[in-house]
């Protein structure tokens, strides 16, 4: 098995997506899980819930490079997880916004390659895809920084790949526990800023078990993208709260009326795969025996959430919210 015997480290380890991500690898042989962020508080919170001997905690940012060396000594992956993902906040605090999510990536490059780790993924965002806002700006920065660090490892076995999805159900910070708040707090409408707007939508469990599988798939340098299925945001106020009042607030800075995965240009280097795309890389060692298990997009192709083929009914969104 991939993780067996392996030495993971998490970056932004007490996240959502770290905190299902290190209980689902702690079922399988993982020789020692690293919980690395900079919130002493989140660690140990979490580690009155996770008693398992083979988890360590450590404090750091990975805007300290030099952190992230020690952090990294006899680590075999990398997840990394740690961005700040506000749209509004990175909006307001940009300068904040480039040093963990675009200084914060080339730290992890850095400290990867020269301490011999062997895979890193880093999760992306469907933001990152023809980004309007400085989040997305940030992140698409990010990938093509990861994608391009596999042409600085030279001899070494490091290799990066990315991943990238849409909103997860239920994450800290989404919609949905925000409009659960509201509605919990007696509200007579919800706020919808385009009664348009589409999004896609994955579970918390799926876009974890979807990192696991692309590390096993990987060769390095390619985007790994989920195929999920779009909802409308105001079928998602219905699940929650059938019947209540929309209240249209209006679209927000740096906000889309509809997200891209996969943009027009892209589609020309992408593979198509039962379940997932490949926006493969443009460097003439990749393995391209990957291209002859999928199938090449047709021109024009793009990835976007109101024009997808596979949509979530109210019902299944009750279902997931649950």
């Amino acid at each position: 098995m991939l993780l067996n015997d392996k030495t993971i480290l998490v970056t932004g380890g007490t996240g959502s997506f770290g905190r299902m991500f290190i209980q689902k690898v702690l079922k399988s042989n993982v020789k020692k899980v690293i919980v690395f962020s900079r919130d002493e508080l989140k660690q140990y919170e979490m580690a009155q819930e996770f008693t398992d001997p083979r988890i360590r905690f450590f404090i750091g940012d990975v805007r300290d490079k030099e952190r992230l060396y020690r952090a990294f000594e006899g680590v075999d992956i990398v997840i990394h997880a740690a961005a700040l993902k506000h749209v509004g906040a990175c909006e307001y605090n940009p300068f904040e916004a480039v040093k963990t999510n675009i200084h914060g990536a080339q730290n992890i490059i850095e400290a990867a390659i020269d301490m011999g780790v062997e895979k890193v993924i880093a999760l992306s965002t469907d933001k990152a895809a023809s980004p309007i806002n400085l989040y997305g700006a940030t992140k698409l920065a990010s990938d093509k920084l990861f994608v391009a660090g596999n042409s600085y490892v030279g001899d070494k076995k490091t290799r990066f790949s990315v991943v990238r999805y849409g909103n997860v159900v239920g994450s800290r910070g989404s919609v949905v526990p925000f409009f659960k708040k509201l509605v919990a707090d007696g509200a007579s409408e919800l706020p919808i800023t385009d009664e348009r707007m589409t999004r896609f939508w994955i579970t918390l469990d799926q876009g974890v078990q979807f990192v696991i599988d692309s590390l096993s798939r990987m060769s390095g340098g390619e985007i790994f993208v989920p195929k999920i299925p779009s909802m409308k945001m105001t079928d998602l106020a219905e699940a929650i709260a059938p019947g209540i009042k929309i209240k249209i607030i209006g679209i927000r800075p740096g906000e889309k009326l509809h997200e891209a995965m996969i943009t027009e240009d892209d589609a020309r280097r992408t593979i198509e795969f039962d379940d997932y795309y490949i926006i493969a890389p443009e460097f003439p060692w990749w393995n391209r025996e990957v291209s002859s298990h999928g199938n090449k997009l047709t021109d024009g192709f793009s990835y976007v959430s109101n024009l997808n083929r596979e949509w979530l009914t109210v019902e299944e969104l009750k279902g997931l919210i649950k």
